[in-house]
């Protein structure tokens, strides 16, 4: 397949808009950038689409997708039995990184919903994204644009490394700006649950329910995934990959210890660490994760920083993990699905 690649801004495409729109109209798949990572998009009304998304990305098909949509009035034709605070929470965080679990309606396609009486749904807010959907006037199923498995692509050579040639059109705008993907919170149960954490924290969500009214672990698994990120490994890079929790002499202390058995074999190795670790990790290679204090720069960087250490080659890596705190718990969520669940809590 033949992908057409749109660098935006440039004058000379100012034809994206009409042609990313008119392939999605007709069943093709189209890669745009959205505030948290780039998606795959398929229209909602052409199943067969839908399906090769899954192919593309050889993803699992019991993994459900999130429908992307650009206006209020479009979620009452994806979801049903609709509860007042989903339109508390729209009015909040819409458009932005919140991805709301709501029972489906009949039309939703099963290969959105993998089969479940539930569907995701969110409103993204780049201007891209929205200049899409609008534009298309079909909501949009999108997953990450990225191989399943691998770390989520937060520019669009990310998705020209993992895609060129096997879907029809990718918009580059840049880097995106949250870095990890949207919160996905559950409203069908007794209570709200987060799914997936991400740029929407449970302190911001707490403004809505109150204090201690959500459900947000930061490890969730599932047998059966309702939405995606809870059951496959996810973000992973090529080497193999093992964090560490605890006070921060201690987390420094045992990757050293590693590093002792690691570095006399010739393996190269990365450390994910804190802008207070640099220097503190000799003779491997250090990736800077910005200030301790500040999660939000973890996020914005922690997949770019995956995909360099497997352009690098290295054959392991070691990571700290921030605080819980704020999207801290979005940043701690991706790393430990990274190493696979392989985490040292000191």
């Amino acid at each position: 397949m033949e992908t057409v690649i749109y660098r935006l801004p440039d004058p000379r495409e100012d034809t994206w808009l009409e042609h990313a729109a008119e392939t999605l109209q007709r069943g093709g798949l189209v890669a745009f950038p959205t505030e948290t990572v780039y998606g795959l998009g398929a229209a909602m009304s052409h199943p067969p689409a839908i399906r090769q998304v899954f192919t593309v990305k050889v993803r699992p098909n019991d993994n459900p997708l999130i429908l992307h949509i650009y206006e209020l009035g479009q979620l009452a034709e994806i979801a049903r039995e609709i509860p007042p605070v989903a339109y508390r929470l729209a009015e909040r965080f819409w458009p932005g990184p919140l991805t709301l679990v709501l029972p489906a309606r009949p039309e939703v396609p099963a290969e959105v919903t993998a089969g479940l009486p539930t569907v995701a749904v969110r409103m993204p807010s780049h201007p891209v994204a929205l200049a899409l959907l609008r534009k298309t006037g079909i909501p949009v199923a999108a997953p990450s644009a990225n191989l399943s498995g691998r770390p989520s692509p937060t520019t669009g050579d990310a998705v020209v490394e993992d895609l060129f040639g096997a879907i029809d059109v990718i918009i580059d705008a840049g880097p995106t700006g949250v870095g990890l993907e949207s919160t996905v919170l559950d409203l069908t149960g007794d209570r709200p649950r987060v799914l997936r954490p991400g740029g929407v924290t449970p302190e911001m969500l707490a403004e809505v329910f109150g204090p201690g009214i959500v459900e947000a672990p930061w490890r969730v698994e599932a047998q059966r995934p309702a939405a995606p990120g809870m059951k496959y490994r996810h973000y992973a890079p090529k080497a193999p990959m093992k964090v560490f929790a605890g006070p921060v002499e201690k987390v420094r202390e045992a990757i050293n210890g590693c590093l002792r058995m690691d570095l006399p074999q010739g393996k190269k190795v990365a450390v994910l660490g804190f802008e207070d670790s640099r220097d503190r990790y000799p003779g491997a290679i250090f990736k800077s994760l910005g200030e301790r204090e500040h999660p939000e720069a973890a996020a914005h960087r922690l997949f770019m920083l995956l995909r360099t250490c497997d352009r690098e080659h290295v054959d392991q890596i070691y990571g700290e993990l921030p605080t819980t705190q704020g999207v801290g718990l979005a940043v701690v969520n991706r790393l430990w699905k990274a190493a696979g669940g392989d985490l040292i809590e000191l």
